[in-house]
């Protein structure tokens, strides 16, 4: 499951992309690739420390 400040991050970071490219403001457009790309990042790390503590759930018992 993505967290809500990972889509959050993702839907803001598209926002800027778009505004970027309507006004040609190329270090906007750029701004929102950059977020969106963090979202992922984030949304992986989520994904690998859910899994991780599964992992060590399992070992524990």
């Amino acid at each position: 499951m993505t967290s809500k400040k990972s889509i959050k991050n993702k839907v803001v970071g598209k926002l800027k992309q778009v505004e970027g490219k309507l006004t040609k403001d190329k270090v906007r457009e750029a701004e929102g690739k950059a977020q969106e790309t963090h979202s992922k990042a984030q949304a992986k790390a989520d994904e690998l420390k859910k899994k991780a503590a599964k992992k060590k759930e399992e070992l524990a018992e």
